[in-house]
């Protein structure tokens, strides 16, 4: 059983490969102080990458936080990210690379592979649409 820290690893590693497999350039910040894990290179943007381990919350949903969390002598400390610190977050979840805008993020993001069971749709995010193909897709036609 992975530790939290290797899992993050893990999926961190994913997600370059990911990019990389795809021709993309990636660069890694040197040391541990920078709020992004990696810069992609898509051609017309440099975009700063958060990555986050995902679990399955429930039947086809998957969540991931949106927070950074570290200890110091008397507590956790979170803090969530801003545009300033990254463009998007990237989770890697049963073979797929899912590519998440910040500014659509709260404290975690949940994707859905199924709708609910009630039949909403408004506000739900479905996996398919974060796809990190298709983002970068929309990302291309912006520039």
């Amino acid at each position: 059983m992975l530790e939290t820290k290797q899992k993050g690893l893990v999926t961190e590693l994913q997600c370059i490969t990911y990019f990389y497999q795809l021709g993309y350039l990636v660069s890694i910040p040197y040391g541990e102080n920078s709020r992004y894990d990696f810069i992609v290179d898509i051609g017309s943007k440099l975009l700063k990458v958060q990555c986050k381990s995902s679990t399955l919350k429930e039947e086809g949903v998957i969540e991931f936080s949106c927070r950074s969390t570290r200890v110091n002598a008397t507590k956790n400390i979170s803090r969530r990210y801003t545009k300033d610190e990254i463009d998007c977050f990237c989770t890697f979840y049963e073979g797929k690379c899912y590519l998440v805008p910040v500014e659509e993020c709260s404290t975690s993001k949940k994707l859905r592979f199924i709708p609910p069971k009630n039949g909403q749709i408004v506000g739900i995010n479905f996996a398919k649409d974060y796809e990190a193909e298709v983002q970068i897709q929309k990302l291309c036609k912006e520039a």
